[in-house]
């Protein structure tokens, strides 16, 4: 396995806590995904918030990575001789640019006394000129609780962040009975993922607003009905934000592409600070015994932007982010909500799905050191064929909508991809109906917005990713509806 290693022996095998422009998009070329096996396997280098290997145009596969120029130079010299594989840096890199989306100052909220509205109910010239800092974040719930009172609810979650944030998630549509609602969403959860918040909160206010005016939704080419818009709020719908307000509050304040919350007891300085979230729920998260060691769902080391922590949800955030689905036991479908891949994800992410023998599962010890190979037949992960149809039901769904308002382009696959992970959001959804006996199952989705590994959006980009975000939620919701719970 090609590990880099840069020239000076006292730089640490991560970036440490860089500027924003030290980081280059860097796009890796090859005829087949399995000749991206060995880069990905270098948990030393940043492919965003998970490894994708998309087909191009040409009829061949891109990885797409952010890089340092020394790690890029590392790159070049490893392959130099092996043609079938080429390295490109991004010449202009839109984060540097003029036209990257503000975040916010102050409070547009005014402390909850403005109601937060999307873009869903206005024309589609309307813009949103900056992003949302976190003390907004917060004060948008506010605002939308005061403006439904009786219909939008929030409440502070149980787990303290490790600076002492308290953290804030919310619900709505089906009333004061929390037993009643069956869709999650979450966003906020890699710090530098502009955005996730905004799209997520925007949507719940045209949502709210909609069906009080009595109107529908609009975004781009896609239009909704105000039935439609009654009958996503009626499966009844918990948002959770921001999880890693700590993480955002330092990568809004510093600009340097951070990813992972701030925890300092595993490391006190630079990239050896926090843990990667998602990689830190309790599914299959000790990867080392449960996968084959020639793969890497997630890494050991501090200094990895994939960090997992120093047990199965170690943290107070990935705590929060468990902790919904205890007191909302009804849920049914779950969406994290991230960034930049232009991909909706669904489970599995350890290994490729089968659906023929129920006893090749996660929790079979037979099978613990052979997960994650995803060209062999060793393993497979299991999965009950309807299931199987209705998450690929919904995530098609999703992406025809995203792709419906007319801004870009979007594809469904699932979340195993080519490279396996481990202690992920989604992954954990859908596993505790079988590692906890009588709870509901809940199916696990992924929503990777934007372009890829363009973290900080342009202003247009920003607004974007708002109308085709919103489309997806609404084409996923209704799919939900139309399945069942």
């Amino acid at each position: 396995m090609k590990q880099f290693v840069p020239a000076a022996a006292v730089v640490a095998l991560q970036i440490t806590a860089c500027i924003a422009e030290e980081l280059l998009p860097v796009q890796i070329r090859a005829p087949t995904p399995g000749h991206f096996s060995d880069i990905v396997a270098n948990n030393t280098l940043d492919f965003g918030c998970r490894p994708v290997a998309l087909p191009t145009s040409d009829g061949k596969f891109e990885l797409q990575a952010l890089l340092t120029r020394d790690q890029i130079s590392w790159l070049h010299g490893e392959y130099s001789s092996d043609e079938s594989i080429t390295i490109q840096e991004t010449v202009l890199d839109k984060r540097q640019t003029s036209g990257k989306a503000p975040i916010g100052t102050g409070d547009r909220f005014s402390g909850g006394s403005v109601t937060p509205s999307g873009l869903g109910t206005k024309a589609n010239t309307a813009s949103i000129a900056s992003i949302l800092n976190v003390n907004e974040i917060n004060s948008a719930l506010t605002g939308l609780a005061n403006a439904y009172p009786g219909a939008f609810f929030k409440y502070n979650l149980p787990y303290t962040t490790f600076q002492g944030r308290t953290s804030v998630a919310a619900y709505t549509g089906a009333g004061a009975d929390t037993s009643k609602y069956r869709l999650y969403l979450s966003a906020g959860m890699h710090a530098r993922e502009r955005g996730g918040p905004d799209n997520l909160l925007y949507w719940v206010a045209d949502l709210l607003a909609a069906n009080k005016s009595g109107s529908g939704l609009t975004y781009g080419s896609k239009s909704y009905t105000n039935a439609q818009v009654k009958s996503v709020l009626n499966a009844g719908i918990v948002l959770f934000p921001l999880v890693n307000p700590d993480g955002v509050v330092y990568d809004q304040s510093s600009g340097s592409l951070w990813r992972k919350n701030r925890n300092t007891r595993s490391g006190t300085s630079g990239s050896s600070i926090g843990v990667d979230l998602n990689r830190n729920f309790n599914f299959l998260w000790n990867f080392r015994k449960f996968f084959s060691s020639s793969v890497s769902p997630a890494s050991t080391s501090p200094s990895s932007e994939a960090f997992y922590g120093t047990a199965a949800e170690s943290e107070q955030e990935t705590k929060n982010h468990v902790s919904v689905y205890d007191k909302f036991p009804g849920l049914r479908w779950f969406m994290d909500i991230h960034s930049a891949a232009g991909t909706i994800l669904y489970s599995w992410g350890d290994d490729v799905n089968q659906s023929t023998d129920p006893k090749m599962n996660f929790l079979n010890a037979t099978y613990d050191g052979k997960r994650g190979v995803t060209s062999d037949t060793v393993y497979k992960e299991y999965i009950p064929a309807a299931d199987a149809t209705n998450i690929k039901r919904a995530a098609d769904a999703a992406v025809a909508g995203m792709r419906g308002v007319g801004s870009r382009s979007y594809t469904s696959q699932q979340a195993v991809g080519l490279y396996p992970t481990s202690g992920a959001s989604d992954d954990y959804a859908f596993s505790r109906f079988w590692a906890k006996p009588g709870v509901s199952k809940v199916y696990g989705f992924t929503m990777e917005f934007g372009y890829s590994t363009n973290f900080y959006p342009t202003t247009s980009e920003f607004n974007n990713n708002i109308r085709d975000t919103n489309a997806g939620f609404m084409e996923w919701a209704l799919t939900a509806v139309a399945v069942g719970f």
